[in-house]
């Protein structure tokens, strides 16, 4: 618990400092999208690709525990480790979507 606190707080500390600061800058064209195109992109496959992990860890811990009782379960595990890599690609898919439009 206590990592996590620590964790909690240098977030706050530092959003907090960043609160005061201002920049002189031109107003953006209204059709420019490109920082927002790189978020959603990053936060598309960062959000999948974290996901995917941790599906996967359950998945595999499970199915290793299978397979040690019985081995001809083998091939039904590497099928349900698949489908939660696939999560993954289709995070890839979407972010190659975001940034071509």
């Amino acid at each position: 618990m206590k990592p996590l606190t620590l964790l909690l707080l240098m977030t706050v500390i530092s959003f907090s400092a960043m609160s005061g600061l201002a920049f002189a800058q031109e107003a953006a064209a209204s059709g420019d999208a490109g920082g927002s195109k790189l978020l959603g992109a990053g936060l598309a496959f960062g959000l999948a690709a974290c996901g995917a992990g941790i599906g996967l860890g359950i998945v595999a811990s499970a199915g290793l525990a299978v397979i040690s009782e019985n081995p001809a379960f083998q091939s039904k595990v590497f099928i349900f480790v698949g489908m939660v890599e696939s999560i993954a690609i289709y995070g890839i898919v979407m972010m190659f979507i975001i940034l071509g439009q």
